[in-house]
């Protein structure tokens, strides 16, 4: 089985077409969705608990620690699939991308399958020309560190088995660095893994949660931790 875990925060204007975004498109796929709520202040929780009762597939977890850190925390432990892909409510993803993600996972055995907004065959639309440039320069200074050629830590849509993700838990991320955790852990700690190209396009409904100068301290933080954890600690599978 597939998990999808898609954390929302006042997300209430979206979530109907979050619901049908995954119900239409994945119905031959044995899939489940966590819409885990973080500490939204709209009724989003409530809503989101109205909708479930009309659709198949779907669970409604309440977060326990706010944060992006705590809500994947609780939607991997509380998943049932062996696999887990983890999207966020904007939409912004490529749902062929999951397909393709889930079908590349469980026939070559991979770890994790590491999207890439940033390879020749992705596509970007709508992207912010500053996020878009400091999204490049801190990769690149990611993929220099690491001794990597990764190129996309911080994006969010990933897939990897549950295995994997319980064997680097606890995430002690607390916001959207979590993103740069997870891929640096499993890439750091030698798991199996595949890098792909994916497409990625703009929010079209809501506000971005995403800030990047309250966040760049937590990256840094994130960042010190996983090169710690690598060149000190020597982690490994």
């Amino acid at each position: 089985m597939l998990s999808i875990i898609v954390p929302v925060r006042n997300e209430s204007e979206n979530l109907k077409s979050v619901f049908d975004y995954f119900n239409d498109n994945l119905k031959n796929l044995n899939f489940e969705v966590l819409i885990i709520n973080d500490f939204s202040i709209d009724d989003t929780l409530l809503k989101a608990e109205t909708l479930a009762q009309s659709y198949k597939n779907f669970r409604i977890c309440n977060n326990l620690k706010k944060g992006l850190g705590g809500a994947i925390n609780l939607g991997v432990l509380e998943s049932k699939g062996n696999y887990i892909a983890i999207m966020m409510a904007d939409q912004s993803d490529d749902i062929n991308d999951l397909i393709k993600y889930f079908d590349l996972i469980k026939t070559e055995k991979y770890d994790a399958v590491l999207g890439s907004r940033f390879m020749k065959e992705s596509k970007v639309n709508d992207y912010p020309l500053q996020k878009l440039v400091l999204n490049r320069i801190f990769n690149f200074f990611v993929s220099l560190i690491f001794w990597n050629k990764y190129n996309d830590y911080t994006n969010a849509f990933k897939i990897y088995t549950k295995k994997a993700l319980l064997e680097i838990m606890p995430l002690i991320s607390e916001s959207f660095n979590v993103f740069l955790e997870i891929p640096l852990k499993i890439i750091s700690r030698n798991y199996d893994y595949i890098t792909v190209p994916i497409n990625w396009m703009g929010r079209k409904k809501g506000e971005s949660k995403f800030k990047i100068k309250e966040l760049r301290s937590k990256y840094l933080f994130t960042l010190i931790y996983c090169f710690i954890e690598k060149n000190l600690l020597n982690i490994k599978k």
